[in-house]
Formats: structure tokens, sequence, C-alpha cells
């Protein structure tokens, strides 16, 4: 086994592939022939410095059109279980990301893991305010919170939208695997002049579907979730990193970050991993 000191960058890259391809850590350490230690202090790091990395880089950005949701998840048991657990964690039980896509470049210049509440929905929707340098469109759904949140990030300043969908009953057999039919959609102005045609939070939920299907720790019905909460918060980073700087979506040919002005070229794994040993090159010079 090497010590990350010594792992040797395909191996590094091996592993970051690995992490956000929606593999386990133990299948990493397996498929790589490193220690699940090795691979944990790696997203470790990877999270930090990809979070970092994010929020300096994520500035005067130019969004016309995001749209907002969260995305359920949870941290060492279900909410459910939590009471009873017999060995309590900080943050344990569920636990929300709340997520922004830019409409027209497919960017995700801001995220937050938290609460389904007030509190990190204002935290969440100021931190997007001042990212932007123009009026936006923004569409939310239905949750109250965003109301409040919307006012106190950009007091006023946003064209804001509400779409709420309007779904038929559940299927008895399958209410538990798949959501009731969408039969219609209903469109509120809240604040501002929106475009109610263009009032949409398709992009969001289809990203919540990719944040499903490449990050383990969001897969349904099985028992790959995070044992803590800092974990899911590194894990998540790392994600929307490799999602906006490195994947090339597929209606725009490159990754959303390029197409966005953010970055002027089409980061690699290989970067990451330099970025990374930059990072932990750096926090210890702040320790020192």
């Amino acid at each position: 086994m090497f010590s990350m000191n010594r792992l040797p960058i395909s191996e590094r890259v091996a592993i970051l592939r690995g992490l956000t391809e929606g593999c386990s850590l133990r299948s990493i350490s397996r498929m790589v022939g490193v220690s699940i230690n090795t691979v944990t202090k790696l997203l470790v790091d990877a999270g930090r410095a990809c979070a970092r990395f994010q929020h300096d880089t994520m500035r005067n950005l130019t969004c016309r059109r995001l749209q907002l949701d969260e995305i359920w998840g949870f941290v060492y048991c279900k909410e459910r279980n939590a009471g009873t657990a017999t060995n309590p964690q900080p943050g344990m039980g569920s636990v929300w990301t709340w997520i922004g896509i830019d409409a027209e470049t497919k960017l995700v210049p801001s995220w937050l893991v938290g609460l389904r509440d007030g509190e990190h929905a204002r935290a969440f929707v100021c931190d997007l305010a001042e990212r932007l340098t123009s009026r936006v469109q923004i569409t939310t759904d239905g949750l109250r919170a965003y109301v409040d949140a919307m006012e106190a990030g950009f007091g006023g300043e946003v064209d804001y939208a509400i779409l709420h969908k309007v779904y038929g009953n559940a299927t008895a057999d399958e209410s538990r695997y798949s959501p009731p039919e969408c039969i219609g959609c209903q469109r509120q102005a809240v604040s501002g002049a929106p475009d109610l045609m263009g009032a949409s939070t398709s992009y969001v939920e289809r990203q919540n579907l990719t944040l499903r299907m490449r990050n383990r720790r969001f897969t349904r019905l099985t028992n790959a979730f995070s044992k803590k909460l800092e974990n899911l918060e590194h894990s998540v980073a790392l994600h929307f990193f490799v999602y906006n700087f490195i994947t090339r979506h597929m209606s725009l040919r490159m990754p959303p970050a390029l197409r966005a002005r953010v970055t002027d070229h089409v980061w690699s794994f290989d970067e990451l991993a330099e970025l990374i040993e930059a990072d932990i090159a750096r926090r210890a010079t702040e320790r020192a």
C-alpha cells in the first residue's frame, strides 16, 4: 500500500474518477489496490480543495435564468431512527443539498448541504446573490422558505417565479419507487417581472438525477449513505467540481464552466490532482 505522500498521480486520478462515477469507497480501494483510509483521505482533501476553488472562482457571474431545488439524503441513519441511535453522530438524520443551476450554461454556481429550513434557504440564496453581477430570473418549487430567502438575498431586485407541479394519484404497486404522474404545472410570479413561459425547474431536477447516479451517497434503497456529515459535504464539492470543470455536457459539448467563461480550458483529472496537492501545501503553510 502507498501512503498519500507517495501515491502515484495515476492512482490518485483513478481514485478521483471512481469517486465521481458512482463507485463506493471499498470498491475503489479494491480496484486501485490502496487502503480505504487512503481513499477517504483523498476524498477529504479533494472536497476541501474543490470547495475552496469554486468558492473563490464562481464570482462576477452573468447568469440570466437560474433554477433552484433541494435533494434529500441522510447521514448515519434515517430521521425516524435518529432518536434511538446507539452511537449518535453530529448532523445525523435527514440532510438536504440545495442546488442552483444556470439554465443557459448549465453551470452550478452555488450549493449548500444542510437542513430544509428558512435559515439554510437564506444562507444558500444570499451566497448565490453575491456571485451575480446583474438582475436574474429565478424559478423554484413551492417551498415557502424561498420567499423570505429571496428578499434577504436580493432585496426585491430579482424576477422570481414559483413552479408548482400537480400530481395525480399514486399507484399502490409503484408508489415507493416512482413518483405519481405529473398532470399539470402552475406558474406564479412572486416578485419582479418574471417570464412565466420560461419558468421551469427541469434542468435542476435533471441535475438531481445526475447527482444520484454519479454520487454513491445519494443512491436510494442501498446502504451507500454517508456515515459523517463532513464526508457528504466533501463528496458534493468534488462532484460539482468535476461536473462544472471536467465533464463535457452532452448538449453543450464542453464543461459548463467553460461555457460560462469561468475557466478558459477543459480541466483534466491530472489538473485536479495537482490542485489538491497545491491546496494541501497551502493549508500546511497556513498552519505553520
